[in-house]
């Protein structure tokens, strides 16, 4: 019976939450997120106005930053509704760890904490430089049609490319050392692992009567749907493990293309359902400017994140799994960001913003060609990802046969 079980758990459970499933359902959950709400899915804006928070709380006055205006910098976390969000995506995210039995303390060594924090800077400057990260600048900014996330994907996928070089160097990467894996960790303490599930049905349980007394009282209804998608969102990436930095991290360094082609599939099918409401007259929400900015935003943040070891979404559901790296990749998203708002007036943007205008691929051309012209790119991006893969060309791939 134990063998059927286990069978029937890997063909069936496990398959259900691939990476597939997990990304096609968050490119659904994220046209729907926009479907309702009319804003995009994103992040970094609100660790950018976590930074905003925090400025005030140094005693800084926050008035004249533009950044901060731009961005919408009002109420408090848990009166915006990108800020619900997030708080759903943590809530989200550990809920699924527990139950699949994930969560587990993991202490970082001091380099990896430095290269946390360093790398997390880069990608939080990087990111609000492009006016949004691997989900407002790429995951829900290309089903919009706003021609700034194709340069915001191909600085992306650059600097992940030297990201990488750069953390293949040798004082980057140390001297590890070798041990034996303790495979039956779970056998030497069964209760710690047998607990987690428990502990996340009754997590589960709390969230859905959260959710209900919420509905029948006077909460707001926009603040209770985002606090319900960020739910989903967080659930999701954590059951499928997606993080985009393994995407083209992965991609560069053996070749594998699995995440990045479940990525342009959750684009294609999020990009169709988008058009949908688009076409019924919803506005848009990310159409940033097409310039440098975006461009190079993209490199810093692909760079960055390779760094520090986590995108966005891959930092975030790891943070929940106890790995505490990843706490320190958000603080420096929240540092690096918090510095871009400084700089944005006097440097960023009358240099590498305000020059380029926002292309809106939909106005300028029509959702039918734009949604052509979409799908086309996607498929250039696809055919590129299963070159990659099937070339042999990791620079992990390089160094052994070098080795040879």
């Amino acid at each position: 019976m134990q063998e059927i079980l286990k069978t029937y758990y890997e063909k069936v459970v496990a398959g259900f939450w691939s990476q597939y499933f997990a990304i096609v359902s968050l490119g659904v959950l994220s046209a729907l997120y926009f479907g309702s709400l009319g804003i995009a899915w994103a992040v970094t804006g609100e660790f950018t106005r976590w930074g905003g928070h925090l400025l005030q709380f140094l005693g800084v006055d926050t008035s004249h930053h533009t950044y901060l205006k731009l961005i919408n910098f009002t109420g408090t976390p848990l009166t915006r509704l990108d800020g619900v969000l997030v708080i759903g995506m943590f809530a989200g995210a550990l809920i699924s760890a527990l139950l699949g039995q994930n969560v587990k303390l993991r202490i970082p060594t001091r380099k990896r904490v430095l290269q946390a924090l360093i790398g997390g800077i880069i990608a939080g400057f990087g990111t609000r430089m492009a006016m949004g990260c691997n989900l407002a600048a790429l995951f829900s900014g290309i089903p919009e049609f706003s021609f700034h996330t194709w340069l915001f994907t191909l600085g992306t996928i650059v600097g992940t490319y030297y990201g990488l070089k750069i953390s293949m160097l040798p004082w980057m990467m140390g001297n590890p050392k070798i041990s034996r894996a303790n495979l039956g960790a779970a056998v030497e303490n069964p209760v710690y692992y047998r607990i987690q599930p428990w502990l996340g049905g009754v997590g589960l349980a709390l969230v859905i009567f959260y959710l209900v007394k919420q509905s029948s009282g006077n909460y707001p209804a926009n603040l209770l749907l985002a606090t319900t998608f960020g739910f989903g969102f967080g659930f999701l990436i954590q059951k499928g493990q997606v993080c985009f930095t393994s995407a083209f991290r992965d991609l560069w360094l053996t070749g594998r293309g699995t995440t990045a082609k479940a990525i342009v599939w959750g684009l294609v099918v999020q990009t169709l359902i988008t058009a949908v409401f688009l076409a019924k007259g919803m506005p848009p929400k990310v159409i940033w400017w097409a310039g440098p900015g975006a461009l190079f935003g993209g490199f810093l943040f692909g760079v960055g994140i390779v760094i520090a070891g986590g995108c966005e979404t891959g930092w975030m559901y790891r943070a929940m799994e106890g790995q505490v790296q990843f706490l320190v990749v958000g603080l420096g998203n929240v540092v690096g960001a918090t510095i871009l708002t400084v700089a944005w007036d006097p440097f960023v943007f009358p240099l590498l913003v305000e020059p380029f205008p926002r292309i809106d691929l939909a106005k300028l051309y029509g959702i039918p060609v734009a949604l052509a012209l979409t799908i086309i790119m996607l498929l250039v991006l696809y055919i590129w990802v299963d070159w990659k893969q099937h070339s042999k060309t990791g620079l992990l791939t390089r160094r052994v046969t070098n080795v040879r």
